[in-house]
């Protein structure tokens, strides 16, 4: 009897000494259109990541119907390290490139830096807009004052402001308004979900949502726009007044999903259904694309979007 109380005592503390994997992969059966871009991308894990835990290259086509395995953050750090790669690349999507061009995504239109001495007035003048229009789509009172350093969006194509070409305050300044961003991230497959609820392609939805902040709600532009769906101010304010039947909830990435998705609900219905133009308004604006055309900074944005509209099943 005692001999049996040693042996079971023994036992426990050996399952005890027994490391538990929290996390372990799981098994994804490859459905029809899917790559391994995609497969990776809606666990929010590089294609590198999850091509080295599987034992395969990176542009490896997989099979309709096959396993492929996806791991934890831990896991797939692991078969990185295996594969003689630094493991921080597991995670992060947005530091894989999204789509086709090599340059990635354009800079965000009308971004703009403010130097010492500029004021809201003397911008809205530069760039031909009512101070109003300015302070309300970045969520500033129109007689505030700006820091040097306020990170702002300008009319899309409008001239450069006369400080322009002083450099850059190195500190950036992001003013205290909707939607805010949080440290929260989004799956390809709730994208699609929370769109198609609210009236946008899901597929689409998802490509812009990559292509604007890599499904990372605490993303904040150099144009001051916010979240997974990069939502301005101004506009997190329309799509809460006019598209919303509940109001939004500032702090949430799904309801920045919901905002991004009803606002490219609308622009679709403004363009008679034409994805690429919906997504060129979303990037540039409508009025601005209706009266200039694409820039060539929206036309590669256009791109990039229906290039992975295709990846994420669209």
């Amino acid at each position: 009897m005692r001999a049996l109380r040693i042996s079971l005592v023994a036992a426990a503390f050996a399952l005890l000494a027994t490391p538990t994997v929290a996390n372990a992969h799981v098994a994804h059966t490859v459905t029809a259109g899917e790559t391994l871009w995609t497969i990776a991308a809606q666990s929010n894990l590089t294609t590198r990541t999850v091509a080295a835990y599987n034992g395969l290259g990176e542009n490896a086509h997989v099979v309709l119907g096959s396993t492929i395995k996806i791991p934890s953050i831990a896991e797939g750090q692991a078969a990185l390290t295996r594969a003689g790669v630094t493991p921080a690349a597991a995670g992060a999507p947005a530091q894989v490139a999204p789509a086709a061009p090599a340059a990635g995504a354009p800079r965000a239109l009308g971004a703009y830096v403010v130097r010492p001495g500029d004021t809201l007035i003397g911008l809205a003048a530069q760039t031909g807009v009512p101070t109003a229009q300015m302070a309300y789509m970045n969520g500033l009172a129109p007689d505030a004052w700006l820091l040097t350093g306020t990170v702002l969006k300008l009319p899309s194509g409008s001239s450069a402001p006369a400080r322009a070409a002083q450099p850059a305050p190195a500190a950036r300044v992001v003013p205290q308004a909707d939607p805010v961003p949080t440290s929260a991230r989004l799956d390809a497959a709730q994208i699609k979900s929370l769109a198609a609820a609210h009236g946008a392609p899901g597929a689409l939805a998802a490509a812009i949502a990559w292509q604007e902040s890599g499904f990372n709600n605490a993303v904040v532009s150099s144009a001051n726009a916010r979240g997974v769906m990069q939502i301005m101010p101004g506009t997190w304010d329309w799509v809460n007044s006019n598209l919303a039947s509940a109001p939004l909830d500032a702090t949430s990435a799904a309801d920045n999903v919901r905002a991004g998705s009803l606002y490219l609900a609308s622009l679709l219905r403004e363009t008679g259904g034409d994805a690429r133009m919906a997504a060129a308004a979303y990037y540039q604006g409508l009025t601005s694309v209706r009266k200039r055309g694409m820039f060539d900074d929206t036309k590669r944005y256009v791109d990039n979007v229906m290039a992975l509209q295709g990846r994420f099943g669209g």
